[in-house]
């Protein structure tokens, strides 16, 4: 039985007591497994928190995972949905990030951390929502700390910590062909279509899984909020139809790219995120070439080839560390060792889930923000029938592969547009124009269409929002 601390963090046993709480943490890094099976709700992490604090005046650079001891401690009250009260009454904002870590911005310190989780023989996951290890640093990205957050005071503080069971998947099986399971998916319904991609023959259902995101611990979608009238006034406002692709016959959108077999998707989604943002932002002046390897390599604030959240890539990783030009750190497709790089940084302004925080996203939101700023990120649910789309408005068909066992995954797009079927957009059916990062041999030359207003897949549940920094 191991206890794993994600983002490489693990709190060891110490004997040197302060303010009755030990002060003594960090340790060795250790992997962890797609995104990380924490399950963490608001309920499980609203509360009272301590953070313990570690030496301040670091760079970014600081490692967390070496032994070091805290020498101050502050509290703060985290309240449903996304206020925080720090003891002198200051008030900030704080968000979960899916149900695996939080964010809390107050008094003009940003703290971020991952929960803390332990996985009992590959399928038993028990999460400890009331503990979390990560870094701290003042809002304009100086004066980085370590610390560890434990909440005293909530709802369920004191309980056995959560539980659940994953099942597992052979990921060494390779992906067998079935032409029936394509022809059930055509004949079942008239919305989309669906072929075999020869590709799949030589591929693990290892493989299959990392493209698609890679395995998703425990569905944590939000379902989407019902928009105030504000909100629905502006959003009926806005053209019925809109694509990022071609404004006035200019694309602001950059070339669909291959993610191959590493579960990177987070990393290319977010890098083309802000290279349309760049492009929306300078009216095309900025076209940039984005590195996904470097993020995949030497980002901590994601799981490398088994995944990771556009907030913490373009958002917070942006904002931090910055993102290069891929010229200066070419993809591997492959977990490659992170190596110093001294080319320029491309850096995040700002950063948000639309609507504010994790669990207000709507449509009408969404179009707003992409009409206003650019493309945005979104995260959703595949299942195996949207493997082989090709065309058409993609809805979830319930129909499985027999052959092939799927476990649902959580993959990040970039959605570029909004359209409808048909002549008239009060009958014809809604879609989002989505490119993905699979290479422009898969769907529609690299993009799919997908119901639009029905949080199909949950793909209007948790949308990012970036403004990158010219």
């Amino acid at each position: 039985m191991f206890r794993f601390v994600p983002g490489r963090l693990l709190v060891i046993i110490c004997v040197i007591i302060v303010w009755a709480q030990c002060v003594l943490y960090g340790g060795p890094a250790l992997l962890v497994a797609a995104d990380t099976p924490a399950n963490c709700s608001f309920d499980a992490v609203s509360g009272k928190w301590m953070f313990y604090i570690g030496p301040g005046g670091q760079s970014n650079k600081i490692d967390c995972s070496k032994p070091w001891h805290a020498v101050s401690q502050w509290s703060a009250m985290l309240h449903f949905p996304d206020v925080a009260v720090d003891k002198n009454g200051m008030t900030g904002f704080w968000t979960l990030i899916y149900n695996q870590a939080f964010e809390a911005v107050i008094h003009g310190r940003k703290f971020f951390g991952f929960f803390e989780y332990e996985v009992i023989d590959r399928k038993h996951v028990l999460s400890f929502c009331n503990i979390t290890t990560g870094w701290v640093h003042n809002s304009d990205g100086r004066n980085w700390a370590c610390f560890k957050g434990e909440r005293v005071t909530g709802p369920g503080v004191g309980d056995p910590p959560q539980s659940y069971t994953v099942e597992e998947i052979d990921e060494e099986r390779l992906y067998k062909p079935n032409d029936e399971f394509v022809e059930k998916i055509n004949k079942h319904q008239p919305s989309w279509t669906a072929k075999h991609y020869s590709r799949y023959d030589n591929m693990t259902m290892g493989d299959m899984q990392r493209r698609a995101g890679g395995k998703k611990w425990k569905n944590a979608y939000p379902p989407p909020t019902i928009p105030d009238k504000i909100t629905q006034i502006e959003s009926a406002s806005l053209p019925d139809q809109f694509d990022w692709r071609d404004v006035g016959g200019v694309t602001f959108v950059p070339d669909v790219r291959d993610q191959g077999i590493c579960g990177s998707c987070y990393a290319f989604a977010s890098t083309a995120l802000q290279e349309s943002r760049y492009r929306v932002l300078t009216n095309n002046s900025i076209r940039l070439v984005l590195s996904p390897q470097e993020i995949v390599s030497c980002s901590e604030y994601a799981q490398k080839c088994d995944g990771g959240f556009p907030y913490l890539i373009a958002g917070k990783y942006g904002q931090d560390f910055g993102l290069v030009d891929d010229s200066c750190f070419p993809y591997t497709e492959y977990n490659e060792p992170c190596r110093p790089v001294t080319c320029r940084r491309f850096r995040t302004s700002d950063y948000h889930y639309i609507g504010g925080f994790y669990g207000a996203c709507n449509e009408d939101l969404m179009k707003i923000e992409l009409l206003r700023n650019g493309p945005v990120a979104v995260s959703f649910e595949v299942y195996d029938d949207f493997l082989f789309y090709t065309g058409g408005i993609y809805h979830h068909t319930q129909l499985t592969d027999r052959f092939n066992p799927w476990k649902t995954t959580n993959h990040v797009v970039l959605v570029v547009g909004y359209g409808y079927a048909g002549d008239d957009p009060d009958t014809g059916e809604k879609f989002w124009i989505v490119q993905n990062t699979w290479g422009d041999a898969w769907g529609e030359q690299g993009y799919f269409r997908i119901r639009r207003g029905t949080n199909e897949v949950n793909i209007e549940s948790m949308a990012v929002a970036t403004l990158p920094r010219p």
